[in-house]
């Protein structure tokens, strides 16, 4: 299944921007955009969107039985997957929504789900540092362009998860 793509210069967050559309009455997309001005993580946390990284939400209707549990699970191995291909470190989870590079933060996924008209939707908010880290008290941050063997594209990135979303997303249906 095809996500219909919307490119933006600047957004609050992307997750925001995949709700309102979800309200307007889009079923699915993949957002991605240069700049956030007010990023989200988990619980009150914000998301540090520094120039160069990627910054995307995928967004598609979901089966109501499926567990919080089993999304977080798909969604997690999904980018670590992705991530794992481009450089040569050791890459890890921090449970329940982060991925490591040598026990660095270079990804965060905050999902949501939402019902409109009695549909369930999941947004998938990803968040990966490419060409720079924030500086962060809580914990060491770091970049993928760090550990790759050769220069990281965001856009190429970009379409390689909304690839890997559209050939997997028939597993958030059953």
């Amino acid at each position: 299944m095809k996500l219909k793509k919307y490119l933006y210069k600047k957004v609050q967050s992307t997750n925001n921007t995949a709700i309102r559309l979800i309200n307007k009455g889009y079923k699915k997309g993949a957002i991605l955009t240069e700049c956030q001005s007010k990023g989200r993580g988990r619980h009150v946390n914000k998301w540090i969107s520094r120039k160069g990284n990627l910054f995307m939400s995928l967004f598609f209707e979901i089966n109501n039985k499926l567990s919080l549990k089993k999304i977080t699970k798909l969604n997690i191995a999904i980018i670590k997957k992705i991530i794992s291909k481009k450089v040569k470190s050791k890459v890890s989870i921090k449970l329940p929504n982060d991925i490591l590079i040598d026990k660095k933060k270079v990804c965060g996924i905050l999902q949501e789900i939402i019902f409109k008209n009695n549909i369930k939707f999941l947004i998938v908010g990803i968040g990966i540092n490419i060409f720079n880290s924030p500086n962060v008290n809580k914990y060491e941050t770091t970049y993928l362009n760090n550990y790759s063997k050769k220069k990281i594209n965001k856009i190429k990135l970009f379409k390689e998860i909304n690839l890997k979303y559209e050939k997997n997303i028939n597993f958030f249906k059953k």
